[in-house]
């Protein structure tokens, strides 16, 4: 049954993932892989946040929510390879940049999730 839960959240994320996909933005910057990864990261730790304070949260819902939604919206794999044609291109400032700025603004993100969902639940 667990493998259920996790499949119809993957398939959410990705659905998801790919709707932003669609935004028509025109930079050489990966833009829309950071921002689906940022938001992917403030949603987990929003549901984390959310699931250690409340007991009433099923286990089904957390495999959805947490692994389900979150693993198949945010783009690892994605961003590994933009972060690589940015570099093979010589690109190096950008590169750099959007690998930093992935790593820093997702951890954040975390945060800034966990943060929000003690807020809310309180």
């Amino acid at each position: 049954m667990n493998f259920l839960f996790v499949g119809l959240g993957g398939a959410v994320g990705a659905i998801g993932r790919y709707a932003i996909s669609l935004i028509p933005v025109k930079s050489e910057f990966p833009v829309l892989t950071l921002m689906t990864n940022v938001l992917g990261a403030v949603l987990i730790g929003f549901v984390v946040g959310v699931a250690s304070s409340r007991d009433d949260i099923s286990q089904n819902t957390v495999l959805f929510l947490k692994t389900g939604v979150c693993g198949g919206f945010t783009t690892f794999s994605t961003f590994s390879l933009e972060a690589y044609n940015l570099l093979e291109e010589k690109h190096y400032f950008l590169g750099g940049s959007y690998m930093a700025l992935s790593v820093l603004c997702c951890v954040v993100g975390v945060i800034f999730g966990k943060k929000l969902a003690q807020y809310v639940v309180g």
